[in-house]
């Protein structure tokens, strides 16, 4: 397993809190808010942040063109499709169970890196992709039982945790030779003018002022979420191994599940608890390292 040192155990400590209180943070942003342009707002003020962030590390800011279609695509899959559909997913679902279905992406991310970049799936692994699967067949279970329930909500958050995992797979295998500064800005820049595009044509009827509260939701998103947290994630994602660079969702899930039953009082169900329970033994399955006999029998 590799040795994490002080600073990235830090960021690593950083990322599960910022990330984990943020899934009740968002849904009360988007409570009563047009939620693509909540995503917008928030956007732009922590592409400003990053910006000054850029400027004062004197961090360039040039890619080279023969990178850009590799920029491109690392755009889509990364942020792109993500921040869509979890933000319109989690205005049809309880800000713990959103957590719970887009914190499956390191089992997807073992599926890809194992069918896609040829690395080798343990076989317990296999038994962790079930758990996943089960866990997320009582979420959408208990959807479908519910009326108030939106199984298309469930459907996106797949969708959405699925292609995170890819383009994380993808940064660690980048050609790119900039700093990840300079590709988390671009990757920022080109989805903060995305997602101001999908709020201009879906939600523009709907525009209002926030209010204090949503105010302080953005303020939490912009500077915490990505000004800090995305940025401090891609770097782990790029410079670490899956084992240790995913370390830092293991516990994002749980924090949502039990922050957001705290704060905005949503009823945890005996679905709920057995999800959370089944998804953290498909991580866990996915990321705990080897022991020293299975490591001595591999070839």
């Amino acid at each position: 397993m590799h040795t994490l040192t002080r600073q990235q155990l830090v960021l690593l400590a950083l990322i599960t809190l910022v990330w984990g209180v943020n899934w009740p943070i968002m849904k009360f942003g988007v409570t009563g808010f047009p939620a693509l342009t909540f995503r917008a707002i928030c956007m732009w003020i922590g592409l400003f942040v990053l910006g000054l962030f850029v400027w004062w590390r004197r961090t360039p800011l040039r890619i080279e063109r023969a990178h850009w279609i590799e920029l491109a695509w690392l755009t889509v899959f990364n942020m792109l499709i993500w921040h869509a559909l979890v933000i319109i997913a989690l205005q049809t679902l309880s800000s713990g169970r959103a957590a719970i279905l887009g914190y499956t992406m390191p089992v997807f991310s073992a599926l890809v890196g194992s069918l896609w970049f040829g690395q080798r799936l343990r076989g317990r692994a296999w038994g962790g992709v079930a758990a996943a699967g089960l866990g997320v067949a009582l979420l959408l279970w208990h959807e479908l039982t519910n009326l108030a329930g939106k199984p298309w909500g469930v459907a996106m958050m797949l969708v959405g945790a699925a292609t995170w995992a890819v383009g994380t797979q993808m940064l660690r295998h980048t050609r790119i030779p900039q700093p990840t500064l300079t590709i988390s800005f671009w990757l920022t820049a080109f989805t903060t003018v995305w997602m101001s595009l999908l709020a201009l044509v879906f939600e523009r009827d709907a525009w209002i002022w926030p209010t204090p509260g949503i105010w302080w939701a953005i303020l939490y998103n912009a500077v915490g979420v990505f000004a800090f947290a995305q940025v401090a994630w891609l770097s782990l994602a790029r410079d670490l191994p899956p084992i240790a660079s995913t370390l830092s969702v293991m516990f994002i899930p749980v924090l949502g599940v039990f922050t957001g039953a705290w704060w905005l009082g949503e009823v945890l169900h005996w679905q709920d608890w057995a999800a959370v329970a089944l998804v953290m033994v498909a991580i866990a399955s996915v990321l705990w390292p080897a022991s020293a006999a299975s490591r001595r029998m591999r070839p």
